[in-house]
């Protein structure tokens, strides 16, 4: 009997489009879902005949409660390179694999693009002049340069590191914080260390480019926004969590900083009735940063890679395929 494969998440069903699944599918049914499951009961009922669930990101949790829920998984694959909202505990006690796939930092590219997209449309009001535009209108705001002025990065990795460049391309001044970060470290990356609190207060724009941990959940909360420029912008493609939303509405609403740029939330798809969806002072996008057909292309390519080898018995291949970059 064929196994079935289910690939979660995936709302354009562009997974079929940029990577090629027809040896999966000689092998094995493949059922995409559009549309995100309810945890848990939508979800237990739509996978309880499915041996293998292919995720997208971190788009769909799988707890405990949905894998004690599903007697045939046999395997789960993540695109992307963490397993944040897979409880791999249960998956391993009920025999369930769990492996990633290999990035190795190709998604920063992409990522730090939008970053810079989200910088320039608050800074120069590009999403709210082309809606005045369409509307008959004309120039409504004077919008803000950035050369000259202070980048403020939390988190120096592959993707902090690559801000900062284009940083410098800009004529900016780079400094930078994170709680295990050094001079060194951030001298190498062309940003100057500074405390959690001068990083808030003196740049122009922050951007935050933590992964989010039990040490970085609401990181960015009202004391950091409290201590913000009232002319400067945060930014955050990181993950929604890790910045107070309930602050930094707040402060958004009372004009206390100038803007925001947002691109991951608490709680996705963002719900319809969401305050950011009404601030004027704020420039909001799905959650794209990795959401491009060269990046997706390469998660799902890997994604039947791992299939086809967990197909073929082979599950050390799985493994050390997908824990080559850590997990």
């Amino acid at each position: 009997m064929k196994m079935n494969v289910a690939i979660l998440d995936d709302y354009l069903g562009i997974s079929q489009e940029v990577a090629n699944w027809d040896k999966i599918k000689s092998r094995a049914n493949v059922v995409v879902f559009k549309r995100p499951l309810a945890l848990p009961d939508d979800a237990a009922r739509e996978l309880a005949d499915f041996d293998i669930i292919c995720t997208l990101r971190e788009r769909m949790p799988i707890p405990s409660e949905l894998i004690s829920r599903l007697p045939r998984l046999k395997y789960i694959v993540v695109t992307g390179k963490r397993y944040d909202t897979v409880d791999i505990v249960t998956a391993a006690s009920h025999g369930v694999l769990v492996s990633n796939t290999p990035v190795n930092g190709r998604g920063a590219g992409g990522v730090a693009e939008l970053v810079w997209g989200l910088i320039l449309a608050a800074t120069r009001n590009i999403a709210s002049e082309d809606q005045v535009m369409r509307n008959g209108g004309w120039q409504t705001r004077a919008g803000t340069t950035v050369g000259g002025k202070t980048l403020g990065i939390l988190g120096l990795g592959g993707l902090g590191r690559r801000v900062a460049e284009i940083g410098h391309v800009f004529g900016m001044k780079v400094q930078a914080w994170s709680q295990n970060m050094t001079h060194e470290q951030a001298q190498i990356a062309g940003a100057r260390f500074v405390p959690k609190e001068e990083l808030f207060a003196t740049s122009d724009i922050v951007t935050v480019h933590l992964a989010l941990s039990e040490r970085t959940r609401g990181i960015v909360g009202a004391k950091e926004l409290g201590v913000m420029k009232r002319n400067a912008y945060l930014i955050n493609t990181a993950r929604g969590a890790i910045v107070d939303e309930q602050a930094l509405i707040e402060n958004l609403k009372a004009g206390s900083i100038a803007g925001a740029g947002i691109d991951v939330y608490e709680h996705e798809p963002l719900p319809k009735n969401h305050p950011y969806r009404s601030l004027p002072n704020v420039v909001i996008t799905p959650h794209i940063g990795y959401f491009t057909r060269e990046m997706l292309g390469t998660y799902y390519g890997d994604a039947v890679q791992l299939i086809e080898a967990f197909l073929d018995g082979r599950p050390d291949r799985v493994v050390n395929m997908s824990l080559a970059v850590g997990s």
